[in-house]
């Protein structure tokens, strides 16, 4: 009694110092919510550091409390502050937790991700980790986390019997080919399948492991890796370059314009007539080109005018152009056949007589795959505009006239996956044309790159084209759509599915497949994934004469005449008569 008599005035002393040393460590800072093995060592920490601070203060007054008193103490406040933490933790939980709400989820890989990204999930309110999957045989039937791990060949049963309503892909370090080919199989489960970056991604971003969920990507669902496009010629073709692109506020347009300002050119000029599209595109760059000293230009106008276009490459002391712009909504080319034709053909040819007139090192045209053989106009206009840059490749050095030719652009507007998107949200049905129709599908940065590519490979006068790997069926891409937006898909085998795939035939002009070549010659580049093809243009004269023809035809609206174009110039087509003026 006399020791703790004699010592009494230590007590304020210690409580004061103590209270610093914990604030000073952040134990007081650490969510309740989120204490979990951070927060242990934090309290380990202070506990430590209070033991020591006590003996520490004895040995400077002459008191004769045993050392072994601040040792057990220092462990009992370890304990208690480390159960009333978790106790108060669990109890929040259960006053808070809503099983109503709360998603049930399941990870997809056991490892040290997994089990991070499973601790941080149970700490939020929205869902609750159930189990773990994996497809390490050693792993299955052990606790990670508190939560067992069940055998990947299980993984149906597990997600009807324990009620699964999300499944979240945490293996970051395994290699692209290997998590495209587990989230093509995972997209066949009838529950909402997120993935989590690779560890690449995850360095090169500022988001947490939750915050980085993401649904499945339908890059992924591409069936083939993605083409490796990243080549230093690039950035040597366009440094230091004046560079227009028309169209520049579509899909591939801007796509382009955004990469382009990755390749240290001097100056970017946007040009589109499409005012909105226009003005969404310079204000997204113009912070980005001003950080990295590029010009930006935005000029409102047409391709069919000559003189607008003129104006925009004098202005612009244009050395490269980019023509994108073109007409490329199939069924709205098809019944409006005298504008499409004279945007896609007269604009190519107006672009590239001011290239020509104003000495461009390079002209680069955006193609199709629909110009190989076409059934529509949009394709034909296409095929047309390609014949009119060959002709011009063939009688002139300079610039450097060269053409790209790609398929369906994952994404792009106009095609089928926004759509698809839209009637899934609406809850359906997703309208499909045909059930054996195919395409081949690509990104939007591997479709800008190939552009860019080509660019830098122009020889005069060439097609590239990219190896897209097998098409794609689009009835296919539909259900897949509706599995990866958490729905189920309805047909006879599950009548009370959440949403059908309905068939409602080929549209106008529409063709089961696609092709990228007319003829077999293929030359290779220095880019194994990108070929180029030699194709039979027309002479001069032949082009001089199509080209007369579509502009009395333009002028005056006549829909037989455009067809008679493509039936007379347009190797391979298949175009039906019009069954109505345009």
């Amino acid at each position: 009694m006399a020791s703790l008599q004699e010592a009494a005035f230590l007590f304020p002393l210690l409580m004061a110092i103590g209270g610093v040393l914990v604030s000073f460590i952040g134990l007081p800072r650490i969510k309740l919510s989120a204490y979990e093995n951070h927060g242990i060592v934090l309290s380990a920490l202070a506990s430590l550091s209070l033991a020591a601070m006590g003996l520490l203060v004895t040995a400077m007054f002459p008191v004769t409390i045993a050392k072994s008193t601040f040792v057990v103490f220092g462990g009992l406040f370890f304990i208690i502050s480390v159960t009333a933490r978790l106790v108060g933790q669990k109890i929040l939980l259960l006053m808070f937790e809503d099983e109503t709400i709360r998603k049930r989820v399941l990870v997809y890989g056991a490892g040290q991700a997994g089990g991070q990204l499973a601790a941080a999930l149970a700490m939020t309110s929205e869902v609750k980790p159930v189990c773990f999957v994996d497809d390490d045989p050693a792993l299955a039937g052990l606790i990670v986390g508190g939560l067992p791990v069940i055998s990947a060949r299980n993984i149906e049963k597990t997600i009807t019997d324990r009620r699964i309503e999300r499944v979240v892909v945490a293996i970051p370090s395994a290699p692209d080919s290997r998590r495209r080919e587990l989230l093509r199989d995972l997209s066949d489960l009838p529950c909402e399948v997120l993935a989590l970056p690779s560890f690449i991604d995850l360095l090169d971003g500022k988001q947490d492991l939750v915050e980085s969920l993401k649904p499945i990507s339908l890059d992924d669902l591409l069936g083939r890796d993605l083409v490796d496009l990243e080549l230093p010629e690039v950035a040597q073709t366009y440094a230091g370059k004046s560079v227009v692109i028309t169209g520049a506020g579509g899909s591939i347009g801007s796509e382009l314009a955004r990469q382009l300002l990755r390749c240290g050119i001097r100056h970017l000029t946007l040009f589109d007539h499409s005012e909105y599209a226009l003005y969404s595109i310079e204000r997204e760059l113009s912070e980005v080109a001003h950080a990295a000293g590029i010009k930006l230009s935005a000029r409102l106008g047409s391709v069919t005018d000559p003189v607008q276009v003129g104006n925009c490459f004098t202005t612009a002391e244009a050395e490269i152009v980019l023509h994108a712009a073109a007409y490329k909504h199939v069924p709205l080319v098809e019944s409006n056949e005298a504008v499409g034709m004279y945007n896609n053909v007269h604009g190519t040819k107006v672009v590239a007589d001011a290239a020509l007139a104003h000495g461009l090192e390079r002209f680069i045209l955006v193609s199709t795959d629909k110009a190989v053989r076409p059934t529509n106009v949009m394709g034909s206009s296409k095929r047309l505009a390609e014949l009119v840059i060959q002709d011009l490749a063939s009688r002139h050095q300079t610039p450097l006239f060269s053409m790209v030719r790609f398929g369906n652009v994952l994404g792009s507007s106009g095609s089928v996956i926004p759509l698809f998107r839209e009637q899934i949200e609406r809850g359906g049905p997703v309208t499909v044309t045909h059930g054996d129709v195919t395409r081949f599908f690509m990104t939007i940065p591997e479709a800008a790159r190939l552009v860019l590519l080509a660019g830098s490979y122009a020889r005069g006068g060439d097609v590239f084209v990219l190896d897209m790997g097998a098409p794609v069926k689009i009835v296919d891409l539909a259900e897949t759509m509706i599995r990866l937006s958490g729905r189920t898909l309805r047909n006879e085998q599950n009548p009370d599915g959440d949403i059908a795939v309905e068939i409602t035939g080929l549209r106008p002009g529409e063709k089961l497949y696609e092709e990228l070549l007319i003829g077999s010659d293929m030359l290779t580049t220095p880019h194994a994934k990108i070929l180029r093809a030699q194709e039979e243009k027309l002479s001069e004269l032949e082009v001089a004469n199509f080209l007369r023809d579509l502009q009395v035809a333009a002028q005056t609206g006549d829909a037989d005449a455009m067809r008679n174009i493509i039936m007379r110039h347009v190797a391979g087509h298949e175009i039906a008569r019009a069954s109505s003026d345009t």
